[in-house]
C-alpha cells in the first residue's frame, strides 16, 4: 500500500536537547539528573540532564575513560580507563576516593549493589576489588579478552561478564562460573529479574534466575552494538551505527516502536534518562537527550482508495510545492498526486508509462504530462491528447535521468556521454552538449531552463539551455541549493542529510533503510522520499527553515 507520512514518521523520537562536547565521548552513565560522560582524553564531564549544562569535570585519568557506572544511591562513580586504572569518585566533592591499579588497559567496570566491591575487566582477566581496603582479593583468568563486567542491581553476588563473545554468569561467593550464551553486550533490568544480551543483529532477553528466554528479536538489516533497559523494564534500547532504536518487549512480537536519527557518526553509548527519555553519546562529539512520547494520531495517513493497493513499485517522485502536491509514478503506469499538507491522494491517473525506466511527471491545471524511457524509446504523454511524441534512441546511450523543465518547454535527457534538451511540443532536439571522454554525472536538478548535473560525489555542473539551437552556457556562481529560500541544502542524496547553509551543521540525516530511497526531492522546506516498498515520506521542515 502506498503510504504518505506527513511530518516526522511516528516511530521517530524527537531530540529535545543536544550538548556539544570538547572531546569524543566514550561512555555514559546516569543517576538523579546527572549525566557522566567519559571522554577520549581522560576527563569525565558531568552534565545536568535537565538543562544540558556542564556541572563539573572529574580529572585524574590520563587516557580514554571507556567505562562508567554509578552506585545505586548515586553518591559514588566508578571509572575504568585505558591508563590501566580504576578510580572511585565522590560525586559530592568531585574527588578521588581510591585508585585501583591494573597491569593492562581497563575496558569495563561495575560496582556491586551493596557498594562493597568493584569488578573490572582488563586484558584476559577479571579483578574483584574490596572497596574498603583497595585490594584485589580475587583474580579470574579468562580464555579470551574481557570486554564487559556487569553486577546485578539487586544481588551483590551475581555478576555477568563477556570475554571473546561469550556471556558468563558468576557466583561471587563461590567463584563458580557458568557459560550462558554468545553475546557482545549485556545489561540487567532495573529490578534485576531479567538481563539482555546483544549478539550480532539479535537481542535476547532472559530471566536472571531460570535463564528462560522472555523475548528475542532482531534488527532487520544491521548489527546491534549496545543495549539497555528502560526504568520500567518494558522497553529495550539498542544502537545500530549512528541510530538508536527502541523495542517494546511486552509485545508478543517485539518490534521497533521508536527510532532516533540525528547523530552523524557512530553512537558509543546510551542510557535511559527516564521512562520517556533516552540519552546517547556519539563520535560526532554530541550528547543528545531524546523524547519518547506517544505519537500524534494524525501523522500517518493511508489513502483509503483501494486502487492504492498494488504490488507495483514506485519509480520516481516529483515535488510541486507551489501547488501543494508531490507526484508519484509506479511501474504499472499509475501516477498519483498527493497533498503535502494532509498526505491524502488528490488525483490518480492510469498512463502507459509502465516499466522501470527513468521518468518524470508534472501536473499543471489538472493536465498531467509525463515522460519516460521504455524499450529504447523516450515517450511523452498528455492526459488530454494522449501520446504527444516519441524519440527512438536505439543508436544512443541509455538515459541516466529524464526531467521536465520548470517552464514546461523542454525535456532534459542525461546519458553517460551527452545532455540533450528536447522540445516539449515536437520532441526535436533543441540543444545538445557532448561530454569529453564520457561523464560521470548520474542525475539532474532542473529550474526553468537551467540544469545542474551531479555526480555520486555531489560534484555539480550547471548549464543554461535558454537559447535554442546553441550550446548551453555553463555557469558556476549559483549552486543548486541556493534556489531554496529555506536556508538549508540536501548535502548528500545517498544519506538524505539536511545541512544549514550558514552554519554548515547537519540538522537532519536519515540512515539504515530510510537512508536509501529510490528517489529524493528537496525544495528547502520539504524533503520527499520514495522507497521500493511503496512508501512515500513527506517531511516538513518549514518550522526550521521558514521562507
Amino acid at each position: 500500500m502506498v503510504k504518505v507520512i506527513k511530518g516526522l514518521p511516528a516511530e521517530w523520537g524527537k531530540c529535545s536537547r543536544t550538548v556539544l562536547l570538547d572531546s569524543l565521548p566514550q561512555f555514559l552513565s546516569y543517576h538523579s539528573n546527572i549525566i557522566a560522560v567519559g571522554s577520549k582524553p581522560g576527563n569525565i564531564t558531568l552534565l545536568s540532564a535537565i538543562t544540558g549544562s556542564q556541572t563539573g569535570i572529574l580529572s585524574g585519568h590520563v587516557r580514554s575513560v571507556v567505562s562508567l557506572t554509578f552506585s545505586l544511591d548515586g553518591t559514588l562513580l566508578v571509572s575504568g580507563s585505558q591508563d590501566c586504572t580504576v578510580k572511585l569518585w565522590d560525586i559530592q566533592t568531585g574527588g578521588v576516593i581510591k585508585t585501583f591499579f591494573h597491569d593492562d588497559r581497563v575496558y569495563s567496570v561495575s560496582i556491586s549493589a551493596d557498594c562493597t566491591r568493584i569488578a573490572s575487566g582488563s586484558g584476559m582477566k577479571i579483578c574483584l576489588w574490596n572497596i574498603q581496603t583497595g585490594e584485589c582479593y580475587h583474580t579470574a583468568r579468562q580464555q579470551g579478552f574481557v570486554t564487559q563486567v556487569c553486577f546485578s542491581p539487586t544481588d551483590p553476588q551475581y555478576l555477568l561478564s563477556i570475554s571473546s563473545g561469550e556471556v558468563w554468569q558468576w557466583d561471587i561467593s563461590s567463584h563458580q562460573t557458568k557459560l550462558l550464551l554468545d553475546g557482545d553486550w549485556v545489561a540487567f533490568s532495573p529490578d534485576g529479574t531479567q538481563f539482555l544480551s546483544c549478539d550480532g543483529g539479535a537481542i535476547t532477553v532472559q530471566n536472571s534466575d531460570s535463564g528462560m528466554v522472555v523475548a528475542k528479536f532482531k534488527h532487520p538489516k544491521n548489527y546491534i552494538k549496545y543495549c539497555c533497559f528502560s526504568p520500567s523494564g518494558r522497553l529495550v534500547a539498542g544502537v545500530v551505527g549512528d541510530t538508536a532504536h527502541i523495542w517494546d518487549i511486552t509485545s508478543p512480537n517485539p518490534h521497533i516502536v521508536r527510532t532516533f536519527i540525528g547523530h552523524t557518526k557512530r553512537i558509543t553509548s546510551l542510557v535511559f534518562f527516564s521512562p520517556t527519555s533516552l540519552i546517547t553519546a556519539s563520535d560526532d562529539t554530541l550528547v543528545k537527550i531524546w523524547q519518547i512520547s506517544a505519537p500524534p494520531t494524525d501523522l500517518v495517513i493511508t489513502n483509503p482508495d483501494p486502487t492504492s493497493i498494488t504490488s507495483a513499485s514506485i519509480q520516481c517522485i516529483a515535488l510541486q510545492a507551489k501547488d501543494g502536491i508531490t507526484i508519484t509514478s509506479d511501474s504499472d503506469g499509475v501516477i498519483k498526486a498527493w497533498d503535502i499538507l494532509t498526505g491524502l491522494c488528490k488525483a490518480s491517473y492510469q498512463t502507459p508509462a509502465k516499466g522501470t525506466g527513468h521518468r518524470d511527471a508534472q501536473l499543471i491545471d489538472g493536465r498531467l504530462i509525463c515522460v519516460w524511457y521504455d524499450n529504447e524509446i523516450v515517450r511523452m504523454w498528455d492526459t488530454e491528447k494522449g501520446e504527444l511524441w516519441k524519440v527512438d534512441r536505439r543508436s544512443m546511450y541509455v538515459p541516466l535521468d529524464l526531467k521536465i523543465s520548470g517552464d514546461m518547454s523542454k525535456i532534459f535527457c542525461l546519458d553517460g556521454y551527452s545532455m540533450q534538451a528536447y522540445s516539449m511540443q515536437t520532441g526535436e532536439v533543441m540543444n545538445r552538449l557532448e561530454f569529453e571522454r564520457g561523464g560521470d554525472y548520474v542525475s539532474l536538478i532542473v529550474d526553468g531552463s537551467r540544469v545542474w548535473m551531479y555526480t555520486p560525489n555531489q560534484e555539480y555542473r550547471g548549464l543554461d539551455f535558454e537559447i535554442p539551437g546553441s550550446l548551453p552556457v555553463q555557469f558556476h556562481n549559483v549552486p543548486p541549493h541556493k534556489l531554496h529560500p529555506g536556508g538549508a541544502m540536501l548535502w548528500d542524496v545517498n544519506l538524505c542529510g539536511i545541512r544549514d547553509q550558514d552554519t554548515r551543521k547537519v540538522v537532519f540525516q536519515l540512515s539504515g533503510g530510510f537512508g536509501k530511497p529510490v528517489d529524493v526531492q528537496w525544495n528547502g522546506q520539504h524533503l520527499v522520499l520514495c522507497y521500493s516498498l511503496n512508501e512515500v515520506l513527506i517531511l516538513d521542515f518549514s518550522h526550521l527553515f521558514p521562507v
